[in-house]
C-alpha cells in the first residue's frame, strides 16, 4: 500500500505546483498585457501612417490586415518572452537583483525572434523583395519594443529600490523615536549644594537653566503649565551635571537651554535670541556660543 501511495502523492504535489505556475502565468499575462498592447498599438499606427515598407499593392482593409498581423508578431513575441519565459524558466530572475540581466536577455529574444518572424512574414505574406535597407528598417522597428520595455523595467527596479529604502527610512524614524523617548524619559537629578534641596526631573521637562547670582534658576514644564525652582548652586556645576545629556547646550554665560524646546534662531539688531516653544521670554545667544548654536540649527 505504501509504495502504491508514493507515485500517487508524487502527482499530486506535481498537478499542484503546475496549477500554480499556470495561475502565476496567467496573472503575469493580466499584469502586462495592457502596456504590451499599448506598445503594439503604436507600432501599428506609426508603419500604418509612415509605411517604412511599401504595400501599395494592398487595399486600406488589405493593408490594415497586414499591418494588424505584422504588429500581432510583435506582441506575441513580447507576450511569450515577457510572460511565458520568464514564468516557466527564469522566474527567479524576477525576484532578485539581476532583474536587468533577465530584461537584456528578454529584450535580445525578442528582437531576434521577432526580426526573423517578419522577415518571413514580409517575404511571403508581403511579398516584399527583401533588402539591406529594408531589413534595416525592420532591425529598428524590432529594436524598440526591448528598449521600451528595458527603460520600463530599469524604472521598476528604481521604483523598488526606492520602496525599499522609504521602508528602511521609516524603520529608522520609528528606532529614532523609540530612542528619543526612552531618552527623553531619563530623569536628571539636580543637586543643590544644601543637600537636602534636589530636583528630580525628566529631560523632555526641562527647558531653561539660568544662573542668578549664587542660584541657578531651573525653568521647567509641569503638566501644561511652566513653573520656576532656585538651587543653590553654580551653572558651571549644573553644566557638569548635563555632560552625559547631548541636548543640553549652553548659550550664553547666564544660559543652558535644552534644545528639545528651541523653535527658532532670531536675530534681532547685533543680538541673536533664541526663542523657546511655548515661552515667551527669548534667551541670548552670545557670540561665543553662536557658532555652535549656528551647527545645531
Amino acid at each position: 500500500m505504501k509504495e502504491e501511495n508514493i507515485p500517487t502523492s508524487l502527482s499530486i504535489n506535481y498537478f499542484f505546483m503546475l496549477a500554480g505556475r499556470i495561475n502565476k502565468l496567467v496573472a503575469r499575462i493580466k499584469e502586462n498585457i495592457g502596456f504590451l498592447l499599448s506598445i503594439t498599438f503604436g507600432i501599428f499606427l506609426f508603419i500604418l501612417f509612415f509605411q517604412p515598407f511599401s504595400i501599395d499593392g494592398f487595399n486600406f482593409n488589405n493593408r490594415l490586415l497586414f499591418v494588424a498581423g505584422f504588429v500581432a508578431i510583435i506582441f506575441l513575441f513580447m507576450v511569450l518572452v515577457r510572460t511565458t519565459f520568464r514564468t516557466l524558466i527564469h522566474d527567479k530572475f524576477s525576484e532578485n537583483e539581476n532583474t536587468l540581466v533577465f530584461s537584456y536577455a528578454c529584450g535580445f529574444l525578442i528582437l531576434a525572434f521577432s526580426t526573423v518572424a517578419l522577415a518571413f512574414y514580409l517575404r511571403y505574406v508581403g511579398l516584399i523583395e527583401l533588402s539591406f535597407y529594408i531589413v534595416f528598417k525592420l532591425v529598428l522597428i524590432c529594436l524598440v519594443p526591448p528598449v521600451i520595455l528595458n527603460v520600463f523595467d530599469q524604472f521598476q527596479k528604481l521604483k523598488y529600490q526606492n520602496e525599499l529604502l522609504l521602508g528602511e527610512k521609516e524603520n529608522i524614524m520609528k528606532e529614532i523615536e523609540r530612542y528619543e523617548d526612552d531618552y527623553l524619559n531619563q530623569t536628571i537629578e539636580f543637586i543643590s549644594e544644601y543637600s537636602a534641596d534636589q530636583l528630580n526631573l525628566s529631560i523632555a521637562d526641562v527647558i531653561l537653566l539660568r544662573s542668578a547670582d549664587n542660584y541657578v534658576e531651573i525653568i521647567y514644564r509641569e503638566g501644561q503649565g511652566i513653573k520656576r525652582k532656585l538651587i543653590r548652586s553654580t551653572l558651571k556645576n549644573i553644566q557638569q551635571q548635563l555632560k552625559p545629556f547631548s541636548n543640553f547646550i549652553r548659550c550664553h554665560r547666564t544660559s543652558i537651554v535644552n534644545t528639545f524646546h528651541v523653535e527658532k534662531l532670531t536675530k534681532k539688531y547685533n543680538t541673536h535670541l533664541l526663542q523657546i516653544r511655548d515661552f515667551d521670554e527669548p534667551v541670548p545667544v552670545s557670540r561665543q556660543y553662536l557658532l555652535k548654536i549656528k551647527e545645531l540649527f
